[in-house]
C-alpha cells in the first residue's frame, strides 16, 4: 500500500478515474536510429469512444512527440529501411493501411479495400506491404462492414459451424485473406481465397514467400470449424496479375499454432503452438521447423510454463504479442514467459536451454528487441502502474523507465499495494493469491473483503494493475484475488486441475484461499466477504453461492449458468464444453446439468447481482437470463443488469460510459447489502 503519511494528501480513486486513464502499447524499433513509435490510447474527451495515435520517442525516453494524430491510429510498423511508417488508421468506421514518411509530413492513405484491413508487413525490400483483410466468399452477399439496407434486410444463410464470434457479430459469409499490395503505385493483388482464414502473415527474409497460420480443408466434406489443429502455409507474393500460386503446406496438423517467424538465414520458421494432450488446457509451448516443412521440434521442453503472455487485467484487451523473435545469430528465440503471477521475457537457446531476461513483480505485456540486441524495449504494467515503456539492457538488467503517461493521475490517488501469500490445499498443490489493504487501513480494524475470481478459466491473475481492485478498496474494502487450479502459469498438471470438474478443486482452492488469507490477515472480518467474477469467474461466482451461504453479497459478470445451452449459443460453445465440461447435451445431458450453477439456483440465498453485456456471443446473455429468471420465480434476493451494445469485453473495451457504470453498480451492490 502506499505511504500512510501520504494518504492525507491523496484521494481515493473513482470510477470516472477511467476517463483519465492512458494506455501505452505497441512498440516499434526504429531499424537503424532505434527510436520508438508507439500508439498511446485514451478516452476522447465526449467520453463516448476511445481515441489513439501514434507517439515518437527518443531512444533515451526523452522529446516524446506525437507522430500521427489519430482519432484512431495503431499498428505502427517500421519499413525496412527506416524511411517511412505503416500504420492502420480508421475513418467513418473502416480500418485501411497508411504511411507516414520518417521525416514527417502528411499521411497518404496505402490500401483501399472494401474491407477492415489488419496484420500489415513489409517486403523485405520495402517495395510492398502485406495484409490480411475481411473478404466476401459470395461477392453478393452483405458484409458487416458495409452492404446497402436492402441487402441487409435479406435473411441470413448460415451454412458453418462457427456462425459468429464475440465482439464481431454474426459470421457475414467473409474469410480473413491475405493481400499484397505494392507501396509506390498502390497496385494491390489478393493471394488467397476460399473457406478457409489467414493469419499472422510474415515475409521471408529472402521476399520470396509469405508464411501465414490456416485451417485449410483437406477434402471436400470436412468441417474445419470442429478441427482443433491448424497448419503452417506459405505462398508467393505475386504482384501482377494472373492466377495466385496454391499455398503450400509445411506443417502435418498435428499441433494447434498460433504465430511464427523466420530465422535471419530463412533456413528454421519458430513458432507458439501446442499438441492440444490436455485440450484447451495445453500449455503453448516454443516450436521449431524447417522452413522447407517437416516434423516440429519443441524448444521449451525443459520449462512447464506457458509461453506468451496469460495475465489478465481490466487496463487492455488481448494485445497482439506477436511470434517469437529470433537472435541476429539465429542461435535463439526470445520470448515472453506466463510463471507464478509474472510474465517475463526469457531467451531460448535452440537446444532448449533458457536465461531470464527481465525480473521483477510486474506483467511485460509487449516487448521488441533492438536491432543490436543490447536493449527490450518492454510494455510493463505492475500493480501500481496501469502500464508504460521501459528500456531494459539485456547484459545487465538495468532499465529506464521511458513514459509516464498517467503520472498525473497516479500522482493524486492513493494506491494500495497487495501482499502475496500461498495457500496449501490438499492435494498438496500451492496456491498463489494475493491481499489488497483498504484505503485507509488502520491496525486493530476489521474490514470486509472481497474475493474476486477471473476468467478463463486458463489465464492467471499476475502484478499487473487492475482499476475494478483499486476501486473496491478504495471504498474500504479488502480484495483478495487468487490463481486457482485451471490457471496458467504453474505447470500443466496445475492448469489440468479445472478439466471435467469445474466446481471441484478449483471451488475447494478459492475457498481455502479465502481461509488462508483470513489467517494471515486478521484485520479481514471472516462473517464479512463478497464474491465476485466474470465468465468463467462469473460461473464460479454462480457456483460458490450455489454451494454456500458464506459470502454476505455476490456479483455475476458475463457468467455461465447452464452448460446445456451454452453449447449451442456460444461462439466457442460447442467446443468449449466439450474440452472443458466433458460433454454434449444428447449423449452428457446429466452431466452438463449437474455441473451447472443453475442446478443449484434453488440454494442460493446470497443477494446475486447478475451483469451481462446484450451482445455477449462469448457466455451469450440468455445465460445471465436463465438465473435471473429462475431467481426471481423462488423468490430470491436478486437484480439483473443489462448493457447495450455490450460484448464479452466490456469490462475491458466496451463503452467508457458503460465500463463506469459497471464498475459503480458493483461498489453500490456491495455498499446497498451492508458488506
Amino acid at each position: 500500500m502506499s505511504d500512510p503519511q501520504s494518504s492525507t494528501t491523496k484521494r481515493c480513486i473513482t470510477a470516472e478515474d477511467l476517463y483519465r486513464l492512458h494506455w501505452v502499447s505497441d512498440p516499434a524499433i526504429h531499424p537503424l536510429s532505434s527510436e520508438i513509435a508507439y500508439v498511446e490510447q485514451h478516452i476522447n474527451k465526449e467520453r463516448t469512444d476511445y481515441n489513439s495515435g501514434i507517439w515518437l520517442l527518443s531512444p533515451e525516453g526523452d522529446n516524446a512527440v506525437p507522430f500521427t494524430y489519430g482519432p484512431k491510429d495503431e499498428t505502427p510498423v517500421w519499413s525496412p529501411d527506416g524511411t517511412q511508417l505503416a500504420f492502420l488508421r480508421t475513418t467513418d468506421g473502416k480500418r485501411q493501411a497508411w504511411i507516414i514518411p520518417k521525416r514527417g509530413g502528411e499521411a497518404r492513405q496505402l490500401t483501399h479495400v472494401e474491407n477492415n484491413v489488419r496484420s500489415l508487413a513489409w517486403s523485405p525490400d520495402g517495395t510492398c506491404i502485406s495484409f490480411v483483410a475481411k473478404t466476401a466468399e459470395n461477392p453478393s452477399s452483405p458484409t458487416s462492414d458495409g452492404g446497402t439496407q436492402e441487402a441487409q434486410l435479406k435473411g441470413r444463410v448460415v451454412n458453418r459451424t462457427k456462425a459468429k464470434s464475440d465482439g464481431y457479430g454474426l459470421w457475414d459469409d467473409t474469410r480473413d485473406h491475405l493481400y499484397v499490395t505494392d507501396v509506390t503505385s498502390g497496385y494491390t493483388v489478393q493471394l488467397t481465397s476460399g473457406a478457409y482464414d489467414v493469419a499472422e502473415p510474415v515475409w521471408s527474409p529472402d521476399g520470396q514467400r509469405i508464411l501465414f497460420v490456416a485451417r485449410i480443408a483437406e477434402h471436400s466434406n470436412e468441417d474445419t470449424d470442429l478441427r482443433k489443429q491448424n497448419d503452417l502455409f506459405t505462398i508467393a507474393p505475386a504482384t501482377s496479375n494472373g492466377d495466385a500460386a496454391a499455398p503450400l503446406k509445411l506443417t502435418h496438423s498435428e499441433l494447434h499454432i498460433e504465430s511464427a517467424a523466420y530465422s535471419p538465414d530463412g533456413s528454421t520458421i519458430a513458432f507458439y503452438g501446442h499438441d492440444r494432450h490436455a485440450k484447451d488446457a495445453t500449455q503453448t509451448r516454443l516450436y521449431t521447423v524447417p522452413s522447407s516443412g517437416g516434423t516440429a521440434v519443441c524448444v521449451s521442453e525443459t520449462l512447464d510454463a506457458h509461453l506468451g503472455n496469460a495475465g489478465m487485467s481490466d487496463m487492455r484487451s488481448h494485445l497482439h504479442v506477436g511470434p517469437p523473435r529470433f537472435s541476429a545469430d539465429g542461435q535463439s528465440l526470445y520470448t515472453l514467459v506466463t510463471l507464478e503471477g509474472n510474465v517475463h521475457v526469457y531467451q531460448f537457446a535452440l537446444d532448449g536451454t533458457f536465461k531470464i531476461l527481465t525480473q521483477g513483480e510486474r506483467e511485460i505485456y509487449q516487448f521488441e528487441l533492438t536491432s543490436d540486441e543490447q536493449h527490450i524495449i518492454a510494455a510493463s504494467t505492475d500493480v501500481a502502474l496501469p502500464g508504460d515503456l521501459f528500456r531494459i539492457a539485456i547484459h545487465s538488467g538495468t532499465e529506464e523507465r521511458l513514459t509516464r503517461v498517467n503520472d498525473s493521475l497516479l500522482d493524486e490517488i492513493e494506491i494500495s499495494v497487495p501482499e502475496s501469500f500461498w495457500t496449501e490445499v490438499e492435494d498438496g498443490r500451492r496456491v498463489q493469491g494475493w491481499v489488497m489493504k483498504p484505503a485507509g487501513f488502520k491496525e486493530g480494524v476489521s474490514y470486509p473483503a472481497i474475493l474476486e475470481i477471473h476468467g478463463g478459466p486458463h489465464a492467471m491473475y499476475s502484478n499487473s494493475f487492475f482499476h475494478e481492485f483499486q476501486l473496491l478498496a478504495a471504498q474500504g474494502y479488502t480484495v483478495i484475488y487468487t490463481n486457482p487450479g485451471g490457471s496458467r502459469g504453474y505447470g500443466q498438471s496445475f492448469t489440468n486441475v479445472v478439466l471435467g470438474d469445474y466446481g471441484g478443486r478449483d471451488y475447494t482452492d478459492l475457498l481455502s484461499a479465502v481461509d488462508e488469507a483470513i489467517r494471515q490477515f486478521p484485520f479481514i472480518h471472516p462473517e464479512r466477504l463478497g464474491v465476485t467474477g466474470g465468465s468463467y469467474g462469473g460461473f464460479m461466482t454462480n457456483w460458490i453461492v450455489g454451494h454456500t451461504d458464506r459470502f454476505r453479497a455476490a456479483v455475476t459478470q458475463r457468467s455461465i449458468s447452464n452448460w446445456l445451452s451454452m453449447y449451442g449459443v456460444s461462439d466457442i460453445g460447442y467446443s468449449f464444453t466439450e474440452d472443458e465440461v466433458g460433454g454434449n447435451p444428447w449423449d452428457d445431458c446429466e452431466l452438463l446439468w449437474r455441473q451447472s450453477p443453475l442446478a443449484y439456483v434453488q440454494q442460493i440465498n446470497t443477494p446475486l447481482l447478475i451483469l451481462h453485456g446484450e451482445q455477449d456471443l462469448r457466455c451469450p446473455i440468455e445465460q445471465g437470463e436463465q438465473l435471473f429468471t429462475a431467481l426471481r420465480r423462488l423468490g430470491k434476493p436478486t437484480q439483473f443488469v443489462r448493457f447495450p451494445a455490450s460484448s464479452h469485453e466490456l469490462s475491458r473495451k466496451g463503452h467508457p460510459q458503460l465500463r463506469v457504470e459497471r464498475l459503480q453498480r458493483i461498489t453500490n451492490w456491495f455498499v446497498q447489502h451492508e458488506l
